[in-house]
């Protein structure tokens, strides 16, 4: 009942100029299904202007800034670094650089506990200020007489992300890739969750550089209109806002009541135009692309000062002394912040990074700040009770009457409970942006956001391990086709290879076989020369040209008789081999006929050769090769029989010399 009364004095308190209020009647807003309206406690830290945050004594950096790749490090140990210089580069297309926030020395390079829901740490690059706080060279661009391409790869150096939590690279944001035509720029400036105050506060007091930085973000899209959605309990923003933009034609505020979670870019895009960006399509499919003020800003900074992205707008609410809005360097330790602020109370628990819908726990008070760190709440059980224990879902529906994306809460719990992963799938689980309302409304107190947040991370582990799982597959296919297909090529190169061989046998000349012998002979004779001065040697080599002539004409008449002779037999059964057989030419037999007669005459000449150099080694009196070095036992033996060969050799001579005078 508290929040109805609440909902409705804010729309009664927040009655707008008469001007104001004629150009954003309630007709032109188009409501959404569900949301809440939790308590505000905005009015504590917009008190007090934006105060600059004094230097730290360290700064630490992490790596892992934004959505996307990691940036990759150019800076080592021991370097001095100046303000605004690029510490890591964008690796990658999604991805966006890191600049020193001061002038000073870099100390270490390692990983460090960073503000994450995991609280795990992360490469991290520590910078100690030299308290000098110097500029490198700034470039600003000339955004107005530059073509849009190399504004928006200008823009890739800069380190601008989305400053509104999701921190997605704003150079993607703002690329064209000629499937869209954007016609529609929505600023959001509707900060829907509770204690946020930095883009109000920025909206009060920098209007005039966020009116520049949205005449660049609408030049470089291409938009033909600007609608800046604000919600009714930002009455002073509003107002400054409104009279900031009124000299521009194409640039209008519209105020959207004040409603969570309204700051959600879809459901802010319904409210302002009436249009339903479909789950599968981003809001560029349609021709509308969204902005938050504090980055349309920091795009203006750059372009017209050569600023990179080094600070940001901080709420430091709850449980402190002074509640307000800082500017905070990029890595500042949360402590630093805590006591600018005045300090935390002494019975403070814990602090909280973002609201107290969608934020986290930090794991320290050492964590540093980064560009999601939109605000952070010094907590305390009065403000920010332990759940209680969940209980049964008594199936109400008040859940599904909360969310705002139409989905069916309750089922997604039941299934996320049974592990059925497949079914909260099909009831598009994915659709849900984890707003919290659900939770919020829950009489069982059931932490429904928990019980998705699960699911979708099972989902995503089972998606990438089939991923893997197929690439692994693709791989190996990969593989054994490329091994199927060397083998045929191999094969294909042995087949050309032959083909190639017979094509040279069928194109050259066999010469006769008589034409072979001589060539045999004649190479006999060369190798011979050595010896051919020894009488026996010539006969040897006379001797084995004529035995390879008689095997050369018995093979032939043999093949000729066996033409001729045709004996009766069995009738057998034909092979494939006796069917190739029988069908070769006259031609083709005599060519085989001359190449077998050819072999064999070599190798009958091959073993004469090697007697007749054998015996003429003998005759010259060299000993054979494997005789070399032998033992003095078989040397003797060897000497004997030499002797009893000379002895018979002689006796053969006397012989002879008595049988020739006897003639």
């Amino acid at each position: 009942m508290s929040d109805i009364i609440n909902f409705a004095s804010n729309l009664i308190r927040n009655t707008f100029s008469k001007k104001a209020t004629a150009n954003n009647s309630l007709k032109d807003i188009f409501k959404f299904n569900g949301g809440v309206h939790p308590a505000e406690h905005k009015a504590e830290s917009t008190t007090h202007p934006i105060s600059k945050l004094m230097m730290p004594e360290k700064l630490i950096l992490p790596l892992r800034q934004h959505v996307g790749h990691m940036p990759k490090v150019k800076v080592q140990v021991g370097d001095y670094v100046l303000k605004g210089q690029m510490l890591a580069e964008p690796e990658g297309s999604v991805s966006a650089a890191i600049h020193a926030p001061t002038s000073g020395t870099i100390t270490a390079i390692s990983e460090q506990v960073i503000p994450h829901p995991s609280g795990l740490p992360d490469m991290c690059i520590n910078l100690v200020p030299d308290n000098k706080d110097q500029w490198t060279a700034l470039q600003p661009v000339d955004w107005r007489n530059t073509d849009k391409k190399t504004l928006v790869d200008a823009l890739r150096a800069s380190g601008i992300v989305g400053l509104g939590g999701a921190t997605f690279p704003t150079h993607i944001k703002l690329r064209s890739n000629g499937k869209s035509n954007v016609h529609t720029l929505v600023i959001n400036a509707a900060e829907c969750e509770p204690y946020i105050t930095c883009d109000d506060m920025l909206m009060r007091e920098r209007a005039d550089e966020i009116l520049k930085g949205i005449e660049i973000v609408q030049s470089l899209l291409g938009a033909e209109k600007c609608i800046v959605g604000i919600e009714d309990n930002k009455p002073v923003a509003a107002g400054i806002m409104t009279k900031a933009l009124a000299a521009s034609s194409t640039i209008a505020v519209k105020i959207v009541p004040t409603l969570y979670p309204s700051g959600d870019a879809r459901r802010l895009i319904h409210l302002l135009l009436g249009t339903e960006i479909p789950n599968d399509k981003r809001s560029t499919d349609v021709g509308i692309q969204v902005f938050n003020v504090a980055t349309v800003l920091a795009i203006y900074r750059y372009f017209e000062f050569g600023e990179p992205s080094i600070s940001r707008i901080v709420t430091m609410t709850g449980n402190v002394a002074v509640p307000q809005n800082f500017e905070v360097l990029f890595g500042t330790p949360l402590h630093a912040l805590v006591a600018a602020a005045g300090g935390a109370k002494t019975n403070t628990t814990h602090f909280i990074m973002g609201g107290p819908m969608m934020g986290f726990d930090l794991p320290n008070d050492l964590v540093p700040i980064t560009k999601a760190a939109n605000c952070i709440i010094a907590a305390t059980p009065d403000l920010f009770a332990a759940p209680p224990p969940a209980m049964p879902c008594i199936r109400c529906a008040r859940c599904a009457d909360a969310c705002p994306v139409n989905l069916q809460p309750q089922e997604l719990y039941w299934f996320a409970k049974s592990d059925n992963f497949e079914k909260a799938r099909d009831y598009n689980l994915f659709d849900c942006i984890e707003c919290g309302c659900c939770t919020y409304v829950c009489p069982s107190d059931i932490p429904l956001v928990q019980y998705y947040r699960y699911a979708k991370s099972e989902i995503i582990a089972v998606d990438k391990a089939k991923e893997a799982a197929d690439l692994a597959r693709e791989r190996n296919d990969f593989r054994l086709a490329r091994i199927e297909r060397e083998k045929l090529e191999r094969a294909q190169k042995h087949a050309e290879r032959a083909q190639a061989t017979k094509s040279e046998v069928k194109s050259a000349e066999i010469k006769p076989v008589d034409d072979v012998k001589e060539v045999i002979a004649e190479s006999i004779k060369n190798e011979e020369a050595p010896a051919s001065t020894d009488k026996q040697a010539a006969i040897a080599a006379a001797i084995a040209r004529a035995k390879a002539q008689k095997l050369a004409a018995a093979n032939t008449s043999d093949i000729s008789a066996e033409k001729v002779t045709v004996l009766p037999t069995a009738p057998e059964t034909k092979t494939p081999e006796t069917k190739i057989t029988e069908a070769k030419t006259p031609e083709t037999e005599a060519a085989e006929l001359k190449a077998k007669l050819a072999k064999q005459a070599l190798i009958a000449a091959a073993i004469e050769r090697a007697k007749a150099q054998k015996l003429a080694a003998a005759q010259a009196g060299d000993a054979p090769k494997n005789i070399e070095n032998v033992s003095a036992t078989v040397q003797a033996e060897i000497n004997a029989t030499d002797a009893l060969r000379e002895k018979a050799k002689l006796a053969v001579e006397a012989q002879v010399s008595k049988s020739k005078e006897s003639d």
